[in-house]
């Protein structure tokens, strides 16, 4: 299994990622509009063999177990069901094929960590965002995710602390961006999310659509949003593959400060902290709280419980699981 790689050797070996240039088409309203509103950039990354479904498969044949998410969706009249599993003993390529003819959904994480060469894709991406936009090139804590899902499949209404982008190469699928504000976002939901209590289950109601802004995207083409910005994606009626791309500007970090204190006094002491203010004197008190609680088994407990390992693929049948016996992740 391909062991992921230190970052001298890594820095070394992505000199090989491609130099074509990704970002096309940017115009001035793009770079105003950049944090503030949901938008649309035109891409090259789907015309790189990285991402091609021979790269794709060789990629997956080598991914360490630790850095992957296999999600089974069940049936189309199955509501919400969200189960975890694992490649079993199938090749890349047959796991591409389960994936077109199944309900699920492979995240292979960190890619920019597992493979140099996606890590200089990485680099590439946030020096020619940063041309364009001021303060958007170097973070240090930045990443960089494959998803490939089946027709179909959909990522349930939910939010993401850190900034985020999310770049089309193959397929069609559907997104819906909601306001970052109440009721659709509630200070309370973001400082569960913090605190490792929910994932996809913030509260979610139909007519919440009448609100949302709506994209198709196609391979290359590359959304946007605001920071926090509750959203939910719909595949069409095709494979599809996308990349994610997740940094913590200065605004998400002082968000994410503040909503582990809040979310720490209101669901673990009972209190219900009024302000959401990130300067001041209460805040740097909440900074220093996280900070000391971070150290202690007490907050340790707060942290995500792994879902067990219920399937495999089902080497004979593509699309289908076998069920397994629960297990930890």
């Amino acid at each position: 299994m391909q062991q992921t790689i230190a970052p001298a050797d890594r820095a070394k070996e992505a000199r090989s990622a491609p130099s074509q240039r990704i970002l096309e088409h940017w115009t001035p309203d793009l770079t105003a509009l950049w944090g503030k509103h949901p938008i649309k950039v035109s891409h090259t990354l789907h015309q790189s063999p990285l991402f091609s479904m021979e790269g794709l498969a060789a990629l997956i044949d080598a991914y360490p177990r630790e850095f992957y998410m296999l999600v089974h969706m069940g049936g189309q009249n199955d509501k919400k069901l969200w189960r975890e599993g694992e490649i079993g003993s199938l090749s890349g390529k047959d796991v591409i094929q389960a994936i077109a003819q199944g309900r699920l959904w492979l995240n292979l994480r960190q890619t920019n960590d597992v493979d140099p060469r996606y890590a200089g894709v990485l680099d590439q991406m946030f020096e020619e965002i940063g041309i364009r936009v001021k303060d958007q090139s170097g973070f240090p804590t930045r990443s960089f995710g494959i998803l490939i899902s089946s027709p179909g499949a959909q990522v349930y209404y939910h939010c993401d602390l850190p900034n985020q982008s999310l770049w089309q190469v193959a397929g069609r699928k559907r997104v819906y961006v909601y306001p970052n504000k109440a009721p659709f976002l509630r200070g309370e939901d973001l400082e569960r999310i913090a605190i490792y209590e929910v994932e996809v289950d913030i509260p979610f109601d139909g007519w919440y659509d009448d609100y949302a802004l709506v994209y198709d995207l196609e391979p290359g083409q590359m959304l946007h949003w605001p920071l926090n910005s509750p959203h939910r994606v719909v595949n069409y009626d095709c494979l599809n593959v996308s990349i994610t791309t997740e940094y913590w500007a200065h605004e998400a970090l002082m968000g994410h400060r503040l909503n582990l204190a809040n979310g720490a006094m209101r669901y673990r002491m009972g209190y219900a902290p009024q302000s959401r203010a990130v300067s001041g004197a209460g805040f740097f008190a909440k900074g220093l709280m996280v900070r000391g609680l971070s150290r202690t088994k007490w907050f340790a407990k707060s942290k995500k419980v792994h879902k067990p390992i219920e399937f495999k693929l089902d080497a004979g049948r593509p699309g289908h699981v076998v069920e397994l016996t629960g297990r930890s992740a």
